[in-house]
């Protein structure tokens, strides 16, 4: 997030094209990057920032050396900024962009002075959700293309990053509860780790050995679409997601959610409506498991999960193309 814009910048410059619009991510600083280009020809286009997650409501790891150095809050002005600087600020949720948004008061206060609350309402006038666009569909070539008899027990699946804000710690603690009183699974711990990752999933590897039917990122799409349509409930303890892909991907294979009453999972499913799939702590999180097994629901699909099909790029694409054309004509703003 700090020599990107420079770079980027010169890099532009460098070409002789001419444009409508730039539309960059929340990773980069608009500001400066602005500031680079501001002599060339293209440099008063209009701009438009996308947020896919933010640096203000990032949950930080404890054991991240940038918060340690108190380097963390810098991040989060480089968001602010670049929202400032920008002619439409665009975020994947509801939940991401009044977030972002109910943050900004408290964010700028914690400086000393000039703390430019005025700011914010300029921010919001423009500011726009739209939905992250995905592609669902993919899936359909995956499904199993005659009525499979359920599983003889219940595959809980993993399918996020193997990292502290995706909280893989209340993963596992309602996995070995469910143990614990006698409820029998198997599980999938799919997605991507790292070198860092937390060290539950090792433990959990001799704990769960003989109840764990993958571990570790899948190959191919394929293999990981198939996995989520054999798949039967997603138990989701993230501390992040600002839209959750991974969660809507599992849903919309039919996997039955336990998942979290807060985040962007409410902007996906009414809680009114499945109040049996969310929870507010670990121990709802354990009865809801308790009962979603319990009453064999788990052994047919989750026909809900269809509905997220809005969130397709064949659905969302429209959106885009408006916005996008209203941004590169008018400026940003109407």
């Amino acid at each position: 997030m700090h020599g990107a814009a420079v770079t980027l910048a010169e890099q532009f410059l460098s070409l002789s094209d001419s444009y409508d619009a730039i539309v960059a991510t929340d990773m980069l600083d608009a500001s400066v990057f602005l500031s680079r280009i501001r002599r060339n020809k293209n440099g008063q286009l209009p701009v438009g920032i996308y947020f896919h997650e933010n640096q203000i409501l990032y949950p930080w790891s404890p054991r991240d050396g940038d918060k340690k150095s108190g380097r963390n809050l810098h991040y989060g002005f480089i968001n602010y900024t670049s929202a400032l600087a920008a002619d439409r600020v665009y975020f994947n949720s509801d939940y991401h962009r009044f977030g972002f948004i109910q943050a900004l008061p408290g964010f700028l206060n914690t400086y000393p002075d000039f703390n430019n609350l005025d700011t914010i309402e300029e921010i919001e006038s423009k500011s726009e959700t739209l939905w992250l666009g995905t592609d669902l569909i993919a899936f359909d070539a995956h499904r199993p293309s005659h009525q499979a008899p359920p599983n003889a027990r219940p595959i809980i699946v993993w399918n996020h990053r193997w990292e502290y804000d995706k909280n893989p710690h209340s993963f596992f603690r309602i996995l070995y509860a469910l143990l614990e009183k006698g409820i029998d699974f198997e599980v999938a711990l799919l997605g991507e780790g790292f070198e860092e990752a937390p060290p539950y999933f090792t433990e959990a590897k001799e704990r769960l050995s003989d109840r764990i039917i993958q571990f570790g990122q899948l190959p191919r799409f394929s293999d990981y679409a198939e996995m989520l349509w054999k798949a039967d409930i997603s138990l989701v303890t993230s501390n992040q997601d600002f839209f959750g892909q991974s969660v809507i991907e599992s849903q919309y294979c039919g996997c039955h959610p336990i998942i979290p009453r807060k985040l962007a999972y409410p902007d996906h499913l009414n809680p009114d409506r499945f109040q049996q799939n969310f929870y507010d702590d670990e121990a709802e999180a354990i009865e809801a498991m308790v009962a979603l097994i319990e009453s064999d629901l788990w052994k047919a699909d989750f026909k809900a999960g269809r509905e997220l099909a809005r969130y397709d790029w064949s659905a969302q694409i429209s959106q885009y193309d408006s916005q996008l054309e209203s941004l590169a004509k008018t400026g940003g703003l109407p």
